[in-house]
């Protein structure tokens, strides 16, 4: 039993060193409200204390990130009438950050770069945890 305690200390500390390590990488290019949730979600991995939740369970799950340039509400008269070449103005600034949702929730704002021919996006500012329950409420 000493052996088994022994050689899972020894994978908690190995696992540890490398989320560590990391993080530390992620961390210079990182806001400071995901480097908060991001030490959060490691102490509660790591930890393993009784009613501690283990986030192994949940990493793997598939999830869908959009980006949102704006929005308009039109009569479905206008929609119809609506064909190639058709301009809908939307809700937006030009240069406005766009919002990034995750599963539907605003999860932070960005900007669109173009990296290697394809579009991506630089996050500008992420909503923290606790700005995201208030909203859900």
């Amino acid at each position: 039993m000493a052996d088994e305690n022994g050689s899972q200390d020894d994978l908690a500390d190995a696992w540890a060193a490398a989320l560590e390590e990391q993080a530390d990488d992620e961390a210079k290019a990182a806001s400071p409200e995901l480097e908060d949730f991001s030490q959060q979600a490691r102490a509660a991995a790591i930890g393993g204390g009784p009613g501690t939740p283990n986030l192994d369970v949940i990493l793997d799950i598939p999830v869908t990130l959009s980006m949102e340039v704006g929005s308009t509400n039109i009569s479905i008269r206008n929609l119809l009438q609506l064909n190639q070449g058709s301009v809908i103005e939307l809700d937006r600034l030009a240069g406005e950050p766009l919002d990034v949702m995750v599963n539907g929730t605003l999860i932070a704002h960005g900007e669109v770069v173009v990296v290697n021919e394809k579009f991506g996006i630089r996050l500008t500012d992420v909503i923290s945890p606790q700005e995201r329950i208030k909203k859900l409420g």
